[in-house]
């Protein structure tokens, strides 16, 4: 039998879905037309106009390398802030503490807020997207890491420990080959998740597929 607290968190849960109905004016009639002008929208893409495949090609390879890229350094640069984030490798309580404030923070803010900020930095451009992936990558990648670094059994540390080696030892020795697999995985799915990203990161000018698709919006 589910407890009061549990049927108070279904009811306040379902009131939320409720309203949200309501404000967004989700009605069944307003579904039916969407699809509509979807099947409408489709059966004037095709066939498809192939005058700007050049372009489009090119602009899917830039995508690419901004995606590609801008991982590869944010993943790089996650094992730091990660080492610094996690309970067992970092130096001192209060590094851990601003470190983990600054993961949360990039993981916090917005993908596309990142590349409008990195848009007036250094204008508009592939740069502008790299970093903006970068500073996502390192949200997202480096509490992952941090998490399973901390998961680490401490046995092989502190084997490496009462041999007479350092820290730096003990991390390269015991601590990141064992979590090597996971933080592998971790990144492959960064990728994944920056090929999404750098599509929408065009959109405000941050180079790749996004920047004609806006055009494309525009007309």
């Amino acid at each position: 039998m589910p407890s009061p607290f549990t049927w108070g968190v279904v009811l306040i849960f379902l009131a939320l879905f409720i309203q949200g109905v309501m404000a967004t004016n989700l009605t069944l009639e307003r579904l039916l037309r969407g699809g509509v002008n979807l099947a409408h929208f489709i059966g004037r893409a095709f066939p498809p106009d192939l005058a700007d495949l050049d372009v489009l090609a090119w602009s899917m390879y830039e995508t690419l390398n901004i995606a590609i890229v801008g991982v590869t350094i944010g993943v790089i640069l996650s094992v730091p802030f990660a080492l610094l984030a996690a309970r067992n490798t970092s130096p001192a309580p209060w590094v851990r503490s601003i470190t983990r404030l600054m993961i949360a923070t990039m993981r916090t803010i917005p993908d596309l807020i990142w590349a409008l900020i990195f848009v007036v930095a250094v204008g508009l451009g592939p740069i502008a997207g790299v970093l903006a992936i970068v500073m996502d990558t390192i949200g997202f990648a480096a509490r992952f890491f941090s998490e399973r670094i901390e998961e680490v059994h401490p046995g092989p540390s502190e084997a490496l420990s009462a041999t007479g080696a350092g820290r730096l030892s003990v991390i390269g020795g015991a601590i990141l080959p064992e979590t090597l697999a996971s933080m592998t995985a971790t990144s492959l799915y960064s990728v994944e998740k920056a090929l999404r990203s750098a599509v929408t990161l065009g959109l405000v000018g941050a180079g790749g597929i996004g920047v004609e698709l806006a055009a494309a919006m525009r007309l």
